[in-house]
């Protein structure tokens, strides 16, 4: 995989998410108590040994930065290659809306790296994918562009790219859809490219009005290029929703959920923080729940997801729900079906609770 390289596109639309994406970027959002979602796609780009990664800045930068910093925790502050951080243009080039003007103003980084290839993915789906088996069908099939699929087991809204395919993966049709439904084949927005024919379609596209690179560049091309797609039969989660993000948190309590993620031979890294443990006191009681370093546990917690430095206090009852770094649950409080940002206090004998299907959300350094 010395040949390829990682772009990872930060450019998502949040309007789904706005209430827990109002001060980072989605790809930035804390996940299963201590990782952030873009560790997966650049955990999945170590591991198969790409060397060079460039991350498309999104306009709020600031929370990207701050997680990934030089690249040390994923082993990619290199002398050569290593992490590299493409800026979105400034606001007096950026009157076109779309992610194609980002990768038209950083196409000098593409033409002088040394790789044949462009591995070009987005930084808000949760999976544990081999490229390197993704490189090895693009070379057998000649393919110009090869995608990677899943195979949805269930409906699900939000925008997504759904794709038929002949036996062989020759792609036979390919479009945006709304929805998806059971069976329908969902592209996981993961494009291998040979930078030659990438560098090409960005400028034309670019240089022709196109603002997209997807709509754009891809599905309006497509009978232009020879496009293949690949299955990835293991657990994807696309995160481009509140209710998106809630499922795929809860996903993680199931214990083959877990293990396909974090318990295989490829590894997620995230940046390193030196915390205590978990102090469970005499009254505490934890049911299927993941509790991260540093929480004070005195009360209830079921079928929830803790982060590092929350303190739940005695009598505190917390179920289905999602509370970030360093809350503070105070005495004899219910949270249920709740998503809690960073720094919230819920003061003492206070009950929240949200619906089944759509948590009720406390946004970060609320007091309640």
């Amino acid at each position: 995989m010395k040949d390829v390289m990682g772009i990872i596109n930060l450019q998502e639309d949040n309007k789904l998410i706005r209430e827990l994406t109002d001060r980072r970027a989605v790809e930035s959002m804390p996940f299963a108590g201590r990782y952030r979602l873009i560790d997966f796609t650049l955990s999945s780009m170590v591991n198969s040994g790409i060397l060079n990664v460039g991350v498309m800045l999104p306009d709020k930068p600031r929370s990207v930065l701050d997680h990934l910093r030089s690249g040390k925790d994923w082993d990619l502050a290199r002398r050569h290659d290593g992490l590299f951080y493409l800026p979105s243009p400034s606001e007096e080039d950026s009157i076109r809306k779309g992610d194609l003007k980002n990768f038209y103003h950083n196409l000098d980084f593409f033409e002088h790296s040394s790789q044949k290839y462009v591995l070009l993915t987005s930084g808000s789906f949760v999976y544990n994918v081999d490229f390197s088996q993704m490189l090895r069908f693009h070379q057998n099939t000649s393919a110009d562009i090869t995608m990677v699929y899943y195979t949805a087991k269930e409906e699900q809204p939000g925008r997504n790219v759904v794709l038929e395919t002949a036996e062989n993966g020759l792609v036979t049709d390919l479009a945006e859809k709304p929805a998806i439904y059971d069976d329908s084949k969902v592209a996981m927005n993961v494009y291998l490219i040979e930078k030659r024919i990438f560098v090409e379609l960005v400028r034309y596209t670019y240089e022709h009005g196109g603002q997209d690179l997807l709509m754009d560049g891809i599905i309006r091309r497509a009978n232009e290029y020879n496009i293949y797609a690949c299955e990835h039969d293991g657990y994807v989660a696309h995160v481009d929703s509140t209710a998106a993000y809630y499922k795929a948190n809860m996903d993680l309590l199931q214990p083959e959920v877990w293990e396909e993620l974090f318990m295989g031979n490829n590894s997620i890294y995230t940046k390193g923080k030196d915390e205590v443990p978990v102090q469970y006191k005499e009254t505490a009681k934890v049911k299927n729940s993941l509790i991260a370093n540093g929480c004070v546990i005195r009360g209830e917690v079921e079928n929830s997801i803790l982060f590092r430095g929350v303190t739940v206090g005695k009598g505190v009852k917390i179920k289905n729900s999602i509370i970030m770094q360093k809350c503070d649950i105070q005495d004899d409080s219910l949270v249920e079906n709740v998503i809690c940002d960073k720094n919230v206090v819920i003061s003492k004998e206070k009950w929240l609770k949200g619906a089944n299907n759509y948590p009720l959300i406390i946004t970060k350094n609320v007091v309640i």
